[in-house]
């Protein structure tokens, strides 16, 4: 068997982001920036009103007495120059006409036909926004491996950008296997169970950025399960397979992949729960055999599988990062696999579940977090500091 380190070690190659492409801003949301971007323009692009109101020249006022309103101002039009000894009707975000040096907002302004009074004097630049005073011409705006969210996509477009140099999702299939799996909800049928883990493992590839998607359950028949992988296969930047992959005579995952022309790196890992685990790939898909257990399936996904993904869209390093909690309560561990305890997170402390079954499904469901311990450890005491792997880091 492989130890934890080494199975991640065999998996660095593919922790690396894929090869950047370019998409409309549109389809960029949540995708991972590829390149430095730089702005073309200033920003704002030119001077204008942060108010509602009268451009004037400073020089031209004094509180009491009257101007004479001259032309207009607004946004998406170029105003005429402004006649000395005037003021001009200027609204927000319309250009400051030639000749103004300040606006005064309409608040401070009575209007008497063509003429306009001001209770005070402005200060030179009052209520003028600066072109460039928030982002200079050539200025990097976003730094590449940014994660492109509403306000950075709000960014880029008013920099005058259309699109983005973004790494694609990956393309990730889920495959699960085994004669007793039927949809949820369908009718039973004897020795028959609604199949579970396809739901969750889509939805911790899609957490971790991926375009993930599951396809029918196969039957653990080589023939059956190597089509299935034939067609998973083509295309996708990641297979995953979940069930089939341990040493019983119905499991035919394992002969399947090489059948498909994958070549095995791994097969076991020193690691609870889990153990079966395939590592896999063919030409430039990685293939990951999961076990079919929920817990088991999910936590080794979660540790070997979602880093690797969110290294893919360019946003990690492909390794885990444990937090040192103490623990609530004494925990114990057989020697021989590096345990990952099912756990909760409360108070700056973590207690692990009691039930650390690979097929407790409830208690996954009731964790917010693993417990990782040394594969040599008898366990540790209350109190104790201990690695915790938060359940958001590993897509759960």
């Amino acid at each position: 068997m492989l130890s934890f380190e080494e199975a991640t070690q065999r998996l660095a190659p593919w922790a690396a982001p894929l090869p950047p492409t370019r998409v409309r801003l549109e389809d960029a949301l949540d995708h991972v920036l590829a390149e430095d971007v730089a702005s073309s323009l200033p920003l704002p692009p030119f001077d204008h009103s942060a108010m509602d109101g009268y451009a004037v020249a400073v020089a031209d006022v004094a509180a009491g007495r009257p101007l004479p309103v001259r032309g207009e101002a607004r946004t998406g039009h170029a105003p005429p120059a402004l006649e000395p000894g005037t003021a001009m009707r200027i609204f927000t975000g319309a250009p400051v006409p030639s000749g103004a040096d300040a606006v005064i907002m309409q608040e401070r302004a009575t209007r008497d036909g063509e003429r306009v009074v001001f209770a005070a004097a402005p200060k030179l630049g009052d209520n003028i926004r600066r072109a460039g005073e928030d982002v200079a011409s050539g200025e990097v705006v976003l730094r590449r491996g940014a994660l492109l969210g509403p306000a950075q996509l709000s960014l880029l477009a008013s920099v005058d950008r259309g699109s983005a140099m973004v790494h694609p999702a990956p393309r990730v299939v889920v495959v699960p296997t085994g004669d007793e799996l039927r949809d949820p909800g369908s009718p039973p049928r004897p020795g028959s169970i609604p199949e579970s883990n396809g739901y969750a493992i889509r939805a911790m590839a899609a957490r971790a950025g991926a375009q993930a998607r599951v396809v029918r359950p196969a039957k653990d028949e080589l023939p059956a399960v190597r089509e299935t992988l034939d067609r998973a296969l083509d295309g996708a930047d990641v297979v995953l397979t979940i069930g089939g992959v341990s040493v019983g005579d119905h499991d035919v995952v394992k002969e399947a992949l090489e059948r498909a022309g994958c070549a095995l790196d791994a097969w076991k890992v020193a690691i609870r729960p889990g153990k079966p685990l395939v590592i896999g790939r063919r030409d430039r898909t990685l293939v990951l055999g999961l076990p079919g257990n929920p817990a088991s399936a999910m936590v080794t996904f979660g540790i070997f599988g979602v880093p690797v993904l969110r290294a893919m869209r360019g946003e990690g390093d492909g390794a885990l990062h444990p937090s040192r909690l103490p623990l609530a309560s004494a925990v114990k561990n057989t020697p021989g696999r590096r345990p990952f305890l099912r756990a909760t997170v409360s108070e700056g402390r973590v207690q692990c579940a009691r039930n650390q079954s690979s097929g407790a499904a409830s208690v996954m469901s009731q964790s917010n977090a693993l417990v990782t311990l040394p594969a040599d450890s008898e366990g540790a005491p209350e109190g104790a500091l201990v690695d915790v792997i938060p359940f958001s880091e590993i897509g759960l």
